[in-house]
């Protein structure tokens, strides 16, 4: 693949530096200086007493009064000091002192020296060089500064060009992505072709009525592809490509955001047909006025401006908006009505046979090992986006050259996935009693996962710590999950407690280990009551409780869908099922105590175990 070169919207700035002309002002000021300055570089001063003592010897040949200072010139060099720090004065300047002396104009006047004198006051050319001159270098040095800011910035030649587009532009010959370097994603790829073909030959829409969508609003979560998938869109519709973030339109002054979108907007369709796409549109088009601080000016004036552009596309030009972002409820309603963003195509994780897709492209330049089973990885990083998979290929890559591997191996990846999951394994020694406890721990969970019917298939257990996680139960769904049955929800929230009793039944103690299952639990028990109505009691009703709101204090203006007696209800309902769970978890693990005792004691021998040795332990197999 070709290294793609990004091409500023801004046109070269050909006009002449002014770094020259400031150096040579400056080189032309010290010259100056040093004129001024060459006639009193061998000045001394000295005492009035050793000044008038020297009148009286006849020594001095002439000076120079300007208000109290007396500056002149010996007959003969005064020799001051000894040996190497013996120094000839033959130019002198002292000052008079504050009485007056009544006898040194007559004592001059004996002693025939010469008496120049010159006004205290400032010529009128010095007043003005000084009155001027620093205002000079301080425009020159603004001018200079400012054009250089632009220069950085991106801008043209002047300080006043900060409004022009930031985005990058990409030539149709440089916009190599396609949509065969795009694996998975096939609903996103049949939405985008039509707009692709639109793009290549509106003639034939066109004369049907047909008009091209004005935005198109790629939403999904992070790594899910929405950058690449405008990439590829833009290669194969062979088109130019403007790309910016949404970020790019802020800056300090009010305006400038409003500025760059007119100025992007501009030579977008003046290279029709072509694609603009704004990343992390969220940044500038979330809900005008909302949250505790009201509104942002910079940011709301750029949103209204690409309102206002959308609004301005003519039937006859080709330009294409895309955005992405991954809240797209944070959006205000007049972005995304019809007219503006009339798509929205929904990027979602890539199913099983994606993931294996997406690693066939990642690793194509890998070496790997002829037992490596791409569907078996794909398999076990159930819930990884694109970004994730190939964040696994680099990071077996990165562990295989760790260890001196000519080729990548399936342990390799499989240290990646455990790695990216949980966290590097950590080199920590524990005590015995904390081994044990955690050992007990984590046999409950395995336990529970293997007996309880429905749940996820156990793949393995450790107790070596990696990351903030003590040890770590491992359990890879056979499919890709889209929906979840009360059932598998109730056996999930009794596996997350299995620990916590395990502990209990075994030590006679729990630990502060199952703080993040009851997390996790809790937040199940609490989504199965408000959002998803499995809860008998109260029924088949929905609550916004536990929904975190995108905006600073909107919760605070909004009143609340239910009374304190439902709110009552629902915390009652909450606590029944994860107490039920828990007394569930207790039975199961107490009738199979000899089993978790075995399952612990193995874990403290070898730390890890894999699925068929917990079956043999088990007497599953």
């Amino acid at each position: 693949m070709k290294t793609r070169q990004p091409q500023n919207l801004t046109p070269r700035d050909k006009t002449p530096k002014l770094a020259r002309p400031l150096w040579l002002f400056l080189i032309w000021g010290l010259i100056i200086y040093i004129f001024l300055m060459r006639g009193y570089s061998e000045v001394r001063e000295i005492p009035y007493t050793w000044f008038k003592k020297n009148v009286s010897q006849g020594n001095v040949a002439e000076i120079q009064v300007k208000g109290d200072i007396i500056q002149g010139l010996f007959k003969k060099p005064l020799e001051r000091g000894e040996g190497e720090d013996a120094v000839a004065i033959k130019q002198f300047r002292t000052v008079l002192p504050p009485f007056e002396d009544e006898g040194l104009m007559t004592l001059l006047e004996k002693q025939d020296v010469v008496i120049h004198t010159e006004s205290t006051q400032a010529s009128w050319w010095g007043t003005l060089l000084i009155s001027f001159l620093p205002w000079l270098l301080i425009i020159g040095f603004f001018i200079y500064s400012s054009r250089n800011l632009q220069r950085r910035m991106g801008g043209g030649a002047g300080i006043f060009k900060f409004g022009q587009s930031k985005a990058k532009r990409y030539q149709s010959e440089e916009s190599t992505t396609t949509f065969q370097d795009v694996a998975g994603l096939s609903n996103a790829k049949k939405e985008l072709e039509e707009i692709i073909d639109f793009l290549r030959n509106p003639s034939k829409f066109q004369k049907l009525g047909g008009k091209l969508p004005k935005g198109i609003l790629l939403a999904g979560p992070p790594g899910t592809g929405k950058t690449l998938m405008a990439r590829a869109s833009a290669g194969e519709a062979e088109v130019p490509f403007f790309s910016i973030s949404g970020s790019e339109f802020i800056e300090m002054f009010v305006g400038v955001g409003a500025s760059r979108v007119r100025d992007m907007f501009s030579r977008a369709k003046k290279e029709a047909p072509a694609i603009i796409f704004i990343d992390e549109i969220d940044s500038i088009g979330r809900v005008r006025g909302a949250g505790l601080g009201g509104g942002h000016d910079e940011r709301e004036q750029t949103l209204n401006q690409i309102l206002s552009e959308m609004d301005g596309f003519l039937p006859h030009e080709s330009v294409v908006v895309m955005a992405a972002t991954n809240r797209p409820d944070v959006l205000d309603p007049a972005l995304v009505r019809p007219g503006r963003f009339d798509r929205r195509i929904t990027l979602e994780h890539p199913h099983r046979q994606a993931r294996v897709e997406i690693l066939k492209i990642h690793t194509r330049d890998v070496p790997l090992t002829d037992d490596i089973d791409l569907e078996t990885l794909a398999a076990m990083s159930v819930g990884f986006s694109g970004a994730d998979l190939e964040n696994l290929v680099n990071e077996a890559a990165l562990l295989a050259g760790r260890k001196d591997k000519e080729t990548v191996e399936n342990s390799d990846f499989e240290e990646g996935i455990d790695k990216i999951r949980m966290g590097l394994a950590r080199e920590e020694v524990f005590s015995e009693d904390e081994r044990k406890l955690i050992a007990y721990h984590e046999s409950g969970h395995a336990l529970l996962a293997k007996l309880l019917p429905g749940a996820d298939p156990l793949k393995k257990v450790t107790i070596i710590p990696h990351g903030r996680a003590l040890g770590a139960t491992e359990q890879i769904p056979d499919e890709d999950r889209h929906n979840f049955s009360r059932k598998y929800l109730y056996n999930r929230i009794a596996i997350l407690l299995g620990g916590r009793v395990a502990e209990r039944l075994a030590l006679d103690d729990i630990s502060s280990g199952a703080g993040s299952d009851l997390k996790q639990a809790t937040g199940l028990a609490r989504r199965m009551v408000c959002q998803w109505g499995m809860s008998e009691r109260i029924g088949p009703i929905t609550f916004d409780r536990g929904e975190p709101h995108p905006f600073l204090g909107k919760e605070m203006a909004e009143q609340k869908n239910f009374s304190e007696d439902s709110a009552r209800m629902i915390d009652e309902e909450i606590r029944n099922i994860v107490g039920g769970m828990e007394k569930q978890a207790e039975e199961i693990i107490s009738a199979n105590r000899s089993r978790l005792d075995a399952l612990a004691k193995a874990l403290l021998e070898h730390e890890t175990l894999e699925d068929q040795e917990i079956d043999r332990l088990l007497n599953l197999a």
